[in-house]
């Protein structure tokens, strides 16, 4: 039986760690999501390529946990990034222009039988979007600046707020804006809203996927402050990567 203790939330994300061979380049935060019998890690798509940076990873490193009693219990799991020099992830593209969400599948046969992974459903996503007001609490579960509980590899817990309308395109592209305290290392994390009449197994609605602050071009260093805004692209968008 699981631990009452354990927040089966916290077992819903993982730490993605990039590579170019053995080198380690940079750590973010993913979730597992599932559609059938098909398991995929979501993260953003700019922690597996960015050419404005010159990120170009070859391989990640996800870490799931076996035992949701015994939280020390854990595999590790290397997955390419390319196979016959193509991508193995998938992305998109809407009419706002590309998606920082990417998708990629995992290979059950490297996914442990007995696994405490809690992955999101599409029947976590929400689907009344007007229930969804402006300044609701929400939660983004991740990995700042790479920071976790090392003894139990589990990620930790900000609090955020609804900053936009949401179920509109804030300024025509597919994402929504949260107002929270967040860092670099926690793109790709999930972005969620309790739902205590929803799935006992993970009682969350999954609403966005957190990518990037959002700054002003305007904003005078040192003079003004950040915003403290961020984007989380809508979580339906995981029903096309995974068709």
């Amino acid at each position: 039986m699981d631990s009452p203790a354990i927040e089966p939330l916290l077992l819903a994300a993982t730490r993605v760690a990039t590579f170019d061979g053995t080198r380690v380049l940079t750590a973010a935060s993913g979730f597992f999501f599932q559609r059938g019998e098909r398991l995929f890690v979501v993260t953003s798509r700019h922690v597996l390529m960015d050419d404005a940076s010159g990120h170009h990873p070859d391989r990640i490193e996800i870490t799931l946990h076996d035992d949701a009693v015994d939280l020390t219990r854990t595999t590790v799991i290397s997955i390419p990034l390319y196979c016959d020099g193509r991508s193995v992830w998938r992305e998109g593209k809407d009419a706002g222009g590309p998606i920082d969400v990417a998708v990629v599948e995992l290979d059950r046969a490297v996914v442990p039988r007995q696994t405490a992974v809690r992955p999101f459903t599409p029947a976590h996503l929400q689907q009344a979007l007007e229930e969804i007001g402006i300044g609701a609490s929400l939660l983004v579960v991740g990995f700042p600046l790479g920071f976790y509980d090392t003894v139990y590899r589990l990620p930790v817990a900000r609090q955020a707020a609804v900053a936009s309308a949401f179920g509109v395109r804030f300024q025509g592209q597919g994402f929504f804006l949260t107002d929270a305290r967040l860092h670099r290392g926690s793109s790709g994390a999930p972005v969620v809203i309790r739902n205590p009449n929803g799935d006992p197994q993970l009682p969350w609605t999954l609403l966005g996927i957190h990518s990037a602050r959002l700054d002003m071009g305007t904003r005078e260093e040192g003079v003004d402050e950040s915003l403290g805004l961020n984007c989380a692209w809508y979580a339906d968008i995981l029903l096309t990567l995974t068709e």
